[in-house]
């Protein structure tokens, strides 16, 4: 029975590069397993598959009645739909552990690292496997993706030991120029709706039993979104009208090393709190703010008495 492997919803880079490169890893050592994508490919991802020569992987939304892989997550509200009518024989992830449960001993690798690629380039050195140029070219963009070219605090010395192993592997000597060339994709958003902007990198956290959601754009600039604020936050509000007590918007500076906070809540004071900052209408500048993982869901958490 084939296995799927699949990552988040809203997958970003790390999310469907990883699926490829860990099924990519198992069929190498004669297992049946599938790489699938839960949504739509964001435009950075777009441009890393088309660089290097891949097609998009399968699309897969319904866990039922089929054996699962997880990468890059291992949290319900972020796995495909009826998890708990599949059966999830695997996990290799690189965030804190979540609350998907098993009813069987399954394969679990997780790395307090930067990115999914840095864990799968692990699993690759450990099994001996030699790792497919376009692959690691896919493995070397998550990683620069992920770490914000190793800017962002989630970002380890074991980052920066498989981005240069990988280079070397798929043939890139301007890492620099690679990121740029990501970002330029990633930042793009001229003319695209409002909520698939908001929705471009978006997770829903549960936070004590309330329902928080965080997107984020990585921008070159602020200004890129100055005109569409206004819609932005009608996007949010829309999405928080689905039954979330918060939604979060981070519009993040690359550049500056920062971000932008928006925020629609049930309870503003307590976002503040998390952040120990003001609002100022429905924003907050936080510098050095650059990680959803490192930093902005463990503040919320603390402040929901997570």
């Amino acid at each position: 029975m084939s296995v799927y492997v699949v990552g988040h919803k809203s997958p970003d880079t790390d999310s469907v590069t990883a699926a490829i490169a860990y099924a990519e890893l198992m069929k190498a050592k004669g297992e049946d397993y599938i790489a699938c994508i839960n949504g739509d490919p964001n435009p950075e991802t777009k441009m890393v598959l088309d660089k290097f020569g891949a097609a998009a992987p399968t699309k897969l939304s319904d866990a039922t009645g089929k054996k699962i892989a997880l990468v890059d997550h291992s949290d319900l509200a972020q796995a495909p739909d009826n998890l708990s009518a599949g059966e999830v024989v695997a996990v290799v992830d690189h965030h804190k552990i979540g609350d998907v449960t098993t009813n069987n001993p399954i394969f679990f690798c997780a790395m307090p690292v930067g990115c999914t690629g840095t864990v799968l380039k692990v699993l690759y050195d450990l099994e001996g496997v030699k790792i497919q140029p376009s692959v690691a070219g896919m493995m070397l963009a998550a990683i620069l993706s992920d770490t914000v070219n190793f800017k962002s605090p989630t970002c380890t010395d074991a980052d920066k030991k498989a981005v240069a192993e990988l280079k070397t592997i798929a043939g890139v000597t301007d890492t620099d120029g690679l990121f740029m060339e990501m970002l330029k994709a990633k930042s793009a958003v001229a003319g695209v709706p409002p909520m698939d902007l908001l929705d471009r990198d978006y997770k829903d956290f549960d936070m004590k039993g309330k329902k928080v959601g965080v997107g984020q754009l990585e921008l070159a600039a602020l200004d890129q979104v100055a005109d569409m604020r206004d819609a932005l936050m009608g996007a949010m509000k829309e999405k928080k009208a689905g039954g979330r007590h918060s939604v979060l918007l981070m519009l993040t500076d690359v550049v500056k090393e920062g971000t932008d906070l928006m925020v629609i809540s049930d309870e503003p004071a307590l976002i503040e709190s998390a952040f120990n900052s003001k609002l100022a209408g429905n924003s907050m500048w936080i510098p050095g703010m650059m990680s959803r993982k490192k930093q902005t869901i463990p503040n919320l958490q603390k402040a929901f008495g997570c």
